[in-house]
């Protein structure tokens, strides 16, 4: 029978490719990591790693294969465990992107700690792909996303409807040069807007023409409140969610609404066939509380 920790240590090993990474992230020494291996190695009766370079054997890469599957299956069996138990007790983890988790999430975690203050709550700061890629991979129970495919092995559940707006000066003034060969701008227009890796941006930049603006630069920030400080300071016209400019009652620069552009879905996902906790159906239940509550505060 082979020992879970071993295990264990060999698919980080063998994901990471050094004993030092992996000792790290197993908050183990590195001696440790190469007994795990040769415990491993010794039981199995077959050499899985060569170490000089380091590369997987092809007994190696058949264990990788089982092992991550292995591993990622206990980890699904001990959260569905946990549900059906209507865990009072442990971990519960959530990845969220920031704008989400600080605009509709803050209260409902509020009052989750106040009624199940026995679990410890963990709060993963992600992009959308990134919150998926941790729910299939059992790293986090629950996952806030925008525009979620449904896909194997994730379910996805609509919580909002999800518009798009402009904030920004000189919207209009470019959409009119576009159209008037007499008018010249000093410079050419910049939008703001998040970076390639986001799942928000590869929605947008098909919608991007429909502007109608002459030649643009593009400005690219690590987040929604960074588009809005910029494009407030003046550097330029931001594109970004209605519903993040909702807590903004002191902005100067004008909104516009892009009813031209697709509307998306902001909702969660789990596994499929994932048993939901007493725990995880309340919070689901604030949130959409949250949301229903401040649905339509839009900026005007």
């Amino acid at each position: 029978m082979l020992d879970i920790h071993w295990l264990k240590t060999f698919v980080t090993l063998a994901e990471l490719k050094h004993f030092g990474k992996t000792a790290s992230a197993l908050h183990m020494t590195q001696p440790n990591v190469s007994l795990h291996i040769k415990q491993l190695e010794k039981m199995t009766r077959v050499k899985l790693i060569e170490r000089n370079p380091f590369c997987l054997t092809q007994a190696g890469l058949r264990l990788l294969q089982s092992g991550q599957k292995t591993l990622w299956e206990l980890k699904v069996c001990q959260s569905d465990l946990n549900a059906i138990n209507n865990l009072s007790q442990g971990t519960l983890t959530i990845a969220a992107s920031d704008i989400i988790s600080r605009l509709l999430l803050i209260e409902p975690f509020q009052l989750f700690k106040t009624q199940f203050p026995g679990i410890d709550f963990t709060l993963l700061n992600t992009t959308s792909s990134q919150a998926s890629a941790l729910v299939k991979s059992a790293e986090a129970d629950l996952g806030f996303v925008i525009a979620q495919k449904e896909s194997e092995p994730l379910h996805f559940s609509e919580l909002q409807q999800i518009k798009w707006c402009a904030l920004g000066n000189n919207l209009a003034l470019w959409q009119q040069a576009k159209n008037d060969e007499s008018m010249v701008l000093i410079e050419p227009p910049t939008l703001i807007l998040l970076g390639h890796d986001t799942r928000t941006r590869e929605l947008l930049d098909n919608a991007l023409p429909s502007l109608n603006l002459p030649s643009y630069r593009v400005m690219e920030v690590g987040s929604v409140d960074a588009q809005i400080d910029w494009a407030e300071a003046g550097f330029g016209v931001a594109i970004v969610p209605e519903f993040s400019l909702r807590s903004k009652a002191n902005l100067t620069n004008t909104v516009t609404a892009l009813p031209q552009f697709p509307t998306t879905s902001l909702g969660y996902i789990v596994r499929q066939n994932q048993v939901l906790s007493k725990a995880i159906k309340q919070l689901l239940h604030w949130v959409n509380e949250e949301i229903s509550r401040t649905h339509l505060k839009q900026p005007k």
